[in-house]
């Protein structure tokens, strides 16, 4: 089975929609064969997720830091749970169960994890798809961004189309499967 890591927000966030898009893509996941990797919490659209995959039948992977852990914050149902010591050890192993990255809305952890799985596929540390679920608008200032960044010289066409966007979890994974990839980071040091 092949796996794909969600990151999005230990919030809900204040629009309802956020929430359905998060279910969308979790029952999307599981009719299209796939398990879900993403940060183990119970809380936000993380929590939303992960249960809404369960509750479809799905296969879960949770990787959250010790420190959350013993916070009370991961959740108690899922397939797999890996408690690791730091941040970096997280996404580490989130990017070695996956075959490729959704972000769906969050905040400043959201935002860093989607930016640092963009920054090790523009340095070949991985060749996985790196999706945005651009839902309500919510990524438009990002993307807006991004193209500035072309503009200005600081990233190159090439690798802006790394980014991979839509606005429908359907249409987010046709635009990824051809990108798939099988498990594991060869060369992250």
């Amino acid at each position: 089975m092949q796996y794909i890591c969600v990151f999005c927000g230990s919030s809900p966030g204040i629009n309802p929609e956020y929430t359905s898009i998060a279910q969308c893509l979790g029952r999307t996941l599981v009719q299209q064969g796939f398990g879900l990797v993403y940060g183990g919490g119970n809380i936000g659209l993380m929590g939303i997720l992960a249960s809404t995959v369960l509750e479809a039948g799905g296969k879960v992977i949770g990787v959250i830091p010790r420190q959350l852990a013993e916070q009370e914050l991961a959740h108690s149902q899922l397939t797999t749970i890996h408690i690791v010591e730091t941040m970096h050890e997280r996404k580490a192993l989130m990017a070695k169960h996956s075959s490729g990255f959704i972000s769906l809305p969050g905040g400043f952890g959201t935002l860093e994890e989607c930016c640092e799985m963009l920054t090790w596929a523009q340095l070949k540390i991985h060749e996985k798809p790196c999706g945005i679920l651009n839902c309500l608008g919510f990524f438009d200032g990002l993307l807006g961004f991004l193209d500035h960044q072309v503009k200005q010289g600081f990233v190159t066409p090439k690798n802006r189309a790394l980014v991979l966007e839509a606005t429908d979890p359907e249409s987010l994974l046709a635009l990824m499967k051809p990108h798939l990839c099988p498990d594991g980071i060869t060369n992250l040091a």
